[in-house]
């Protein structure tokens, strides 16, 4: 892997994505230097600018003679052009490819490089409703006039930066290697439609298309008024029920045989969840909380930032960092939401001014030699990986090492199978199977299994011979799990002192509430995100899908791959600690910036944005149709209201700005009146013909049937023993120089399970067949 100190990142042009992953280099310890103009975006919050260009030099260029003086020194240049402005800017893939052969271009753009919507506008509310998260968002209310909601920030761009900044940093490591670049084309909509949780598998194993406005299937689920606040309950395994029930104190309406199963719940719903919000009442919200975790209970309080910023455990785990910024007050950042064993990366420098560096840069800007070139592989083929992992959070990020070319080994065993496997969308053909999951199908693609009971201490010491001939332990059993099985960090260490152990859980493996229940619907609202999202008026609001499982689940593949490349220069292996909390709040950057540069709470403004108006989701022709507008700028305006009325394009009232956002609420009345007759397709071909951003708010259904998405190879329909051929998502990014496409489909459980013991671990037929007979591997 490549060695940090002489990885050298050039970022260009605008675009959260491609800032996030460069700065996400930059924490590695890559020296990244920022192609920008004199003048920031006049648009971009200073809060916002200062988070994303930590860790950056800044280079202001003169002419095309300083751009590829930069481009001959890089080893990877990322950027979030356009095809069309790409290639204006002199940085189009065929060009930079033909220059120097070993070099990683990484292009993070709304809808990709390549795909019938390349050439579409597209931004933040644009891409959530094109990904389709929208759709789903958010989730807890049961009215459908109410439309696809944003949450709150940058969600989208951040997510897919870090995917970028994984894939980058993995494929640089190849071209080292091999001596061949290569050009990775990451979509965000491709990106967002992978993180849907369920929504995919319901539609193309069940025939179901998943709403915002459905009710949960797992009851109790939502959010519940304390005396003094919003607390967050959700009741996943029926164990957490009856538990819920013993510190209720066994109401008789809790031990009524209605409320015995989960299903007998989720068609008492609003009953259930009435009673369980007459008993919160009576608490204040912050005992609540740690009162049911003490209970193993999954309760969450609402927290604004003022609140994360008070957090015992987040302080104790050393979340935030204070940085001296030029000009600027001193500001305390949120740090790396990756806890080695050496401490969080360090922010070693503030955020540049523009052109700050840019003769120290261009001055110092020596050629790289080219390297002679070899077969080009996967980056991570070689890469071994112990999957011990359990739902979503590890497993997405165990498959994303897969995605880069890892053999992915999943331990699991039928005595106990993953919920996903038990509960997650079997095909509507009635047959039931561990192997016809949609959901542990869509999440464990290009991954092998073998079956081994973890409970007993012949299972364990079946996976520490395989830790022996690994790279990386994946695993996101609760906080000390780990250890009371024997496999915690120390044990492998012992196996294998190279080993790489990345530990998922909701909380983090140290601080205070380290044994507390996480899952994701109740993280969000722990890290603010919640209290920021909602529509104008209304209160705080659930982000739709578990987001915080995939959140950590990348941030923890991205981590592997840097401590792959630690390792790589020091010989060393990591603890790598990643919590759902942190991952989560992390993506949350934007309004804490602002909470912490002015103490103001960023407020809830449905799908409004500062820098733009018109910008929301306004209805469409059709039932539950809507379509997603983002007027970039008053010449977007004028072309939108010539379009809409042409006399309205003269109203004084909209002309500028902060005429359009006085009158808001008047100017969105106009829109959607214009927009509710017509079919969503057509508002988004006149308006992207006119080069404003539209887009539907797409469904899963939609997804799964996008003509732009398989162009680009995106829905993968691979064969599978049990279900056949099915549409799953698949790679989000495209690749120039590689094979494309996820390798097979997800395993039935244990098919790997002789065939790896025998060939690889070195075990006989006769040690296998007693293992199976004394029923360890099952």
């Amino acid at each position: 892997m490549t060695d940090a100190s002489t990885l050298r990142v050039v970022e260009i042009g605008s675009g959260v994505g491609a800032a996030y992953a460069a700065k996400l280099l930059g924490d590695h310890g890559a020296d990244v230097a920022k192609v920008e103009s004199a003048a920031p975006a006049g648009n971009e919050p200073l809060g916002t600018r200062l988070a994303l260009n930590v860790n950056k030099r800044s280079v202001c260029l003169d002419d095309d003679r300083d751009l590829d003086r930069l481009l001959s020194w890089a080893d990877v240049v990322v950027h979030g052009l356009s095809p069309r402005a790409a290639t204006a800017f002199g940085v189009a893939a065929d060009r930079l490819l033909a220059m120097r052969r070993d070099l990683v271009v990484l292009a993070i753009t709304p809808f990709g490089h390549c795909g019938p919507y390349k050439d579409y506008a597209g931004s933040e509310l644009i891409v959530a409703n094109a990904g389709g998260w929208a759709s789903l968002t958010p989730g807890s209310h049961a009215d459908p006039a109410l439309p696809p909601l944003k949450v709150f920030g940058h969600q989208c761009a951040l997510m897919t930066g870090t995917a970028g900044a994984m894939a980058a940093l993995a494929f640089a490591a190849e071209a080292k290697r091999s001596g061949v670049g290569e050009f990775i084309d990451l979509s965000e909509q491709a990106y967002t439609a992978s993180v849907l949780e369920a929504g995919v598998p319901a539609y193309t194993y069940r025939g179901w298309v998943l709403k915002r406005f459905h009710p949960r299937g797992l009851i109790p689920w939502g959010t519940f008024q304390a005396k003094d606040g919003a607390v967050f309950i959700v009741c996943v395994e029926q164990d957490q029920w009856e538990r819920l029930v013993e510190f209720m104190g066994r109401p008789d309406w809790a031990t009524l045989e209605v409320f015995a199963t989960n299903a007998g719940r989720a068609e008492n719903r609003d009953i259930v969840h009435q009673l369980v919000q007459e008993f919160v009442a009576e608490w204040n919200a912050e005992e609540l909380y740690h009162a049911a975790q003490r209970h193993r209970i999954c309760v969450s309080p609402v927290m604004d930032y003022a609140q994360v910023a008070a957090s015992e455990h987040l302080r104790a785990r050393g979340f935030f960092e204070t940085v001296e910024h030029d000009g600027v007050e001193a500001v305390r950042h949120m740090a790396s939401p990756i806890l080695t064993t050496g401490g969080r990366a360090p922010i070693r420098r503030s955020a540049p001014r523009p052109g700050q560096h840019s003769r120290e840069v261009l001055d110092g800007a020596r050629p790289r030699p080219c390297r002679a070139a070899s077969e080009p592989r996967l980056p991570l083929s070689g890469v071994r990986v112990v999957d011990l992992t359990w739902v979503w959070a590890g497993t997405f990020g165990a498959m994303n090492l897969a995605h880069l070319g890892a053999e992915v080994i999943r331990f699991e065993s039928a005595k106990r199978p993953d919920l996903y496997r038990r509960m997650g969308m079997p095909p509507a053909d009635g047959r039931a199977s561990l192997n016809r999951s949609g959901m542990f199908n869509q999440w464990n693609q290009g991954k092998k299994s073998v079956a081994v009971d973890l409970a007993d201490p012949r299972g364990v010491a079946v996976v520490k011979a395989f830790v022996a001939k690994s790279d990386v332990v994946v695993q996101n059993f609760a906080t000390g799990v780990m250890e009371r099985l024997g496999l915690g960090y120390e044990a492998l260490r012992e196996t294998n002192p190279r080993i790489v152990l990345a530990s998922i859980s909701g909380y983090g493996q140290t601080g205070p509430h380290r044994q507390y229940m996480g899952y994701g619907p109740a993280t969000s609202p722990l890290t603010g995100i919640s209290a920021a999202t909602g529509y104008v008026g209304g209160g705080p609001e659930e982000v739709g899908v578990s987001m915080p499982d995939p959140n950590a689940g990348i941030t923890a593949a991205f981590a592997v791959v840097s401590a792959l490349a630690r390792r790589e220069a020091t010989g060393q292996g990591d603890h790598l600690d990643v919590s759902l909390v942190e991952a989560s709040a992390a993506f949350g950057m934007e309004a804490w910036m602002q909470y912490a540069m002015t103490g103001e709470q960023p407020a809830r403004a449905g799908n409004r944005d500062l820098g733009m108006a018109p910008h929301g989701c306004f209805p469409a022709l059709g039932d539950d149709e809507w379509v997603a507008i983002a007027c970039a700028n008053d010449a977007h305006w004028q072309r939108l209201a010539a379009l809409i009325d042409p006399p309205l394009a003269a109203a004084a009232r909209f002309a500028t700005l902060a005429a359009r956002k006085e009158n808001e609420a008047e100017l969105e009345t106009i829109v959607g009146d214009w927009t509710k007759d017509r079919d969503r397709w057509a508002t988004t071909a006149l308006l992207q013909s006119a080069g404003i951003a539209a887009f539907p708010a797409f469904s899963c259904r939609d997804i799964a049937e996008d003509p732009h998405l398989s162009a680009r190879g995106y829905i993968e329909r691979l064969p599978h023993p049990e279900v056949g051929a099915r549409a799953h998502t698949g790679i989000p990014w495209r690749l120039s120089r590689r094979p494309n496409g996820v390798r097979s489909p997800a395993p039935c459980l244990g098919a790997d399970t002789d065939e790896l013991l025998r060939d690889l671990v070195g075990y006989d037929d006769a040690r296998i067949a007693e293992l199976r007979r004394e029923d360890v591997l099952s």
